[in-house]
């Protein structure tokens, strides 16, 4: 009897330390995802810091230049429509460095914001990478566009915040003035950090059907629920909207609305599938 309990525990005791290898050869597996993702971040941050001058010009200074692609648009709008009104043609902004080592810790931070930019969608693969052995042969062919539904939502959110919300937000803040007596100069890094966070906070909101998918996936989302609480999310959209738009043009904030409600039916017409995918698998098993 006694050797049967001694077998028993040393068999117990090999399934747990194969379970812990096995942990550990996930945590190993994971550690080296997340260096190939670091070092292609690294690689392209290097190579955004050796471009500087023209990325600093074109790309970053872009949004406060009378010359860029939004405001020429918007004077061709206006022109169109015989609204004098829409096209900016001079943006009252001045930029100062107030410290000694500003314009250096400018570069390497915008470089570095440039490179998770840019390597996001690679980030993105590396970690379905990771996840992809773990599913089944149904799932795997479910979430099969995973990454490339993911990067290029991202995308857009990205363009769309660079090329609409910033500008857009630039022209009005840098003219806004409570008083005569207060000049508009602003420190560099000021510039740069409402420039990235209105680019990537778009970004990041566009991947709202994403966020739908994994949750109706776990069935913490539904279609239904979407569409029950769809004039909730409405409100939530346009409050969304006036604080990304800290402007009080109408227009703007409509221009900003239309993709986020498109969005949120995006994000039901997901759920709607995912549900039909989880009864179809569900028929398929004898479970319904």
């Amino acid at each position: 009897m006694s050797d049967n309990k001694l077998i028993k525990a040393i068999k117990d005791k090999g399934k747990t330390m194969e379970a812990e290898m096995s942990f550990f050869d996930h945590l190993e597996a994971l550690r080296w995802h997340l260096i190939r993702s670091a070092l292609a971040i690294v690689v392209i941050t290097s190579f955004v810091f050796y471009f500087y001058d023209w990325i600093f010009d074109t790309i970053i200074m872009g949004p406060s230049k009378p010359t860029f692609w939004t405001y020429r648009m918007l004077c061709a709008l206006g022109d169109l429509l015989h609204r004098p009104g829409f096209c900016i043609d001079k943006i009252n902004i001045q930029l100062i460095n107030t410290e000694m080592a500003g314009q250096f810790t400018l570069q390497i931070n915008s470089s570095l914001i440039i490179g998770l930019t840019l390597g996001f969608p690679y980030l993105l693969f590396e970690i379905w990478r990771f996840v992809r052995p773990a599913l089944h042969e149904k799932e795997r062919k479910a979430a099969s566009g995973f990454v490339f539904y993911a990067t290029a939502l991202f995308i857009i959110g990205v363009l769309f915040g660079y090329y609409v919300i910033t500008p857009e937000s630039i022209n009005f803040l840098s003219g806004y003035t409570v008083s005569a007596t207060i000049k508009n100069l602003f420190d560099i890094d000021s510039y740069l950090s409402s420039v990235s966070t209105l680019t990537l906070a778009t970004g990041i909101v566009f991947e709202l059907p994403i966020l739908v998918y994994i949750l109706s996936n776990l069935g913490i989302l539904t279609a239904k629920f979407m569409r029950e609480t769809r004039r909730y999310a409405i409100i939530v959209i346009m409050v969304v909207a006036a604080v990304v738009t800290p402007t009080p043009d109408m227009m703007t904030m409509t221009v900003v609305s239309i993709p986020l409600f498109a969005l949120y039916e995006v994000g039901i017409l997901v759920s709607a599938v995912v549900e039909k995918r989880k009864l179809k698998r569900a028929q398929e098993d004898g479970l319904v």
